[in-house]
């Protein structure tokens, strides 16, 4: 597993350890068009001390690339790092944000906003943004993917 910090260019490099809670935190929804979670394979990306809180890091899982967003002490946010859009490998690098009680990120190109929960494009009509369900176990952070995107670790 390599993490990608948002701000170097595509040279993939470790991340940076930092504290942080290893409490089993919610499972982001697998958005509209997800598959159940009977039908994902879970992948062990990283510890949970590997993400700076409401930083963006970008890793790839399982033959794609994720973006990786941790909340706090405990919860984590996963989607394609891949602009539904533009299909640049940017949206890690986005604006965290909200739209009433949604978590949101803002594509850094376009700054199209997508709903973390659902994927949803919020800023009009637009593409959906492939969003995967995390889990937080014991200080690890496992990312569902759709099964048969590569080997899972767990």
């Amino acid at each position: 597993m390599t993490l990608t910090h948002p701000d170097s260019a595509t040279a993939p490099g470790p991340a940076t350890a930092h504290g942080g809670g290893t409490r089993p935190g919610p499972a982001a929804s697998p958005g509209p068009a997800g598959p159940p979670a009977a039908e994902r394979s879970w992948h062990d990306v990283c510890a949970l001390a590997d993400l700076e809180p409401l930083w963006g890091e970008a890793a790839r899982v399982g033959g794609q690339q994720v973006a990786l967003w941790r909340l706090d002490a405990s919860t984590v946010l996963a989607a394609d790092h891949r602009d539904p859009r533009t299909g640049a490998c940017v949206l890690a690098r986005g604006i965290l944000g909200s739209r009433g009680g949604a978590v949101t990120v803002a594509s850094p190109l376009h700054k199209e906003v997508y709903d973390l929960a659902d994927g949803r494009c919020l800023s009009g009509p637009g593409p959906v943004l492939p969003v995967h369900p995390v889990r937080v176990a014991d200080g690890r952070v496992l990312v569902g993917l759709p099964a048969g995107n590569g080997a899972a670790a767990h």
